[in-house]
């Protein structure tokens, strides 16, 4: 406990930041540096504060503290944490645009989903958008994800993702943050949550993104980590996939679905459940010409990544044997 108070005191000084404390650090040992008592007081505060909220403060040298993140260039010196951690583990990051399509969120879903029940951690940052969805699909398959904040854990942003968090938890996961209970959510400490996102995961799948995005700078942490990034492709007319469009034409892998994920992992895509249509039944011929069916229903029905499912749907449109209605619905012709 010593060590963490120690660590926290300091990780607690205005305007330190993990670079600068480990040069701090790297002066002498730990007991030398001096602190002052009204430094030392914060930091007794902030252990209680977490301790109220059934929360924990962990350090990079506590036994538990995630090992891939541990070996970043910038490892937070201390973490706060709701849930349960692991030392080793396989992690997956799924991030995305806040502003994700219907298609994107069932994409998203699916992915966090799969990848949870194939028995790896997905990681993300509970925006709304891609985020929120990965980790819903986990929390489904009664998997284990991480959410990593940009803000305190008693300044939860977004707010309406308060149940989930507790869904996470209650699921054997854990919502983390760098920063003391009561930080305010602020554009700057985005940058900081990406990279934690990026340092605790194997590889980094982008499912949505716009140009300008953050998920890209996860993609980017990641690359400079030397993990994988690896991006869903989307129509070139889409906004949402200008980013992940040129994320793989600057050399990440193209990802369909999880099977793909865990292909370009070297596991088993058979640990993804197989599809939900009989055996040699097509798309074509789970469709009716009485009763419109939406992508969303397809894709439940089927288990099958979303980009193929739309793929198929435009060449049996152009082949004029399924018609589109209004509403994004589908029809046999």
């Amino acid at each position: 406990m010593t060590a963490v108070l120690d660590l926290l005191t300091l990780a607690l000084r205005p305007g330190i930041g993990p670079r600068a404390l480990r040069d701090l650090l790297g002066r002498g040992p730990l007991a030398d540096v001096r602190v002052t008592p009204e430094e030392r007081r914060r930091a007794e505060e902030e252990m209680k504060k977490a301790e109220g909220a059934g929360a924990r403060i962990v350090s990079w040298d506590d036994d538990d503290y995630p090992h891939l993140l541990r070996r970043t260039y910038a490892p937070p010196p201390v973490m706060w944490v709701r849930g349960t951690l692991r030392r080793e583990e396989s992690a997956v990051a799924v991030v995305g645009s806040r502003g994700a399509s219907p298609v994107g969120r069932l994409a998203a879903r699916a992915m966090g989903r799969d990848l949870a029940a194939a028995g790896l951690t997905v990681v993300s940052g509970l925006a709304r958008g891609i985020d929120t969805a990965a980790h819903e699909g986990a929390v489904e398959a009664r998997g284990r994800t991480v959410a990593v904040l940009g803000s305190g854990l008693a300044r939860l942003y977004p707010r309406e993702n308060a149940r989930l968090t507790d869904r996470i938890v209650e699921a054997g996961g854990a919502v983390v943050s760098e920063f003391p209970m009561e930080m305010a959510p602020d554009p700057g400490h985005f940058p900081r949550r990406n990279r934690v996102i990026a340092g605790w995961s194997k590889a980094v799948v982008v499912v949505e993104a716009q140009t300008k995005s953050g998920a890209l700078s996860t993609a980017r942490t990641a690359a400079e980590e030397g993990r994988d990034v690896y991006a869903v492709p989307g129509h070139p007319s889409q906004p949402n996939a200008a980013g992940t469009n040129q994320l793989i034409r600057d050399g990440a892998a193209l990802v369909r679905d999880a099977s793909d994920v865990l292909s370009e992992l070297g596991l088993s895509p058979s640990l993804v459940q197989p599809s939900l249509f009989a055996e040699g039944e097509t798309l074509w011929a789970a469709l009716r010409a009485d009763a419109p069916s939406s992508v969303e229903e397809l894709h439940e029905r089927s288990g099958r990544a979303i980009p193929d499912i739309l793929g198929e749907l435009t060449a049996l449109e152009l082949a004029a044997k399924v018609k589109r209605l209004p509403g994004g619905l589908y029809v046999r012709n």
